[in-house]
C-alpha cells in the first residue's frame, strides 16, 4: 500500500513540475510570430568590443576554414568516384 501512495505522489510531482516550466514563460514578449527570444538585462546591442565578445584568434579559424576545405574536397572525390562505379567509399 505504501509503495502504490509513494508512486502517486511522485508522479503527482513529477506532473506538476513538468508543467510548472511550460507556463514559465507565454510568450507575450515575441517581436515576431515564433521569435521570441529576448537578451538577459545588461546584454550589450553590439557584441565587438563587449565583454561578450568572443576575440577568435584568425589562426584558429584559419585551422577550421583549411579543414573545411579538405573535407570538401574528399566527398567531391567521394562523389566523382561514386558517380564512375556506383559504389559509395568513405
Amino acid at each position: 500500500m505504501k509503495i502504490k501512495t509513494i508512486a502517486i505522489a511522485c508522479s503527482a510531482l513529477l506532473l506538476l513540475s513538468s508543467g510548472m516550466s511550460v507556463m514559465a514563460y507565454d510568450g507575450t514578449q515575441c517581436k515576431a510570430k515564433g521569435n521570441c527570444w529576448e537578451a538577459k538585462p545588461n546584454f550589450p546591442d553590439k557584441i565587438k568590443g563587449s565583454k561578450y565578445d568572443p576575440k577568435h584568434s584568425k589562426k584558429e579559424l584559419e585551422k577550421q576554414t583549411i579543414s573545411m576545405n579538405a573535407m570538401e574536397k574528399r566527398n567531391a572525390e567521394r562523389a566523382a568516384n561514386f558517380k564512375k562505379t556506383g559504389k559509395w567509399v568513405y
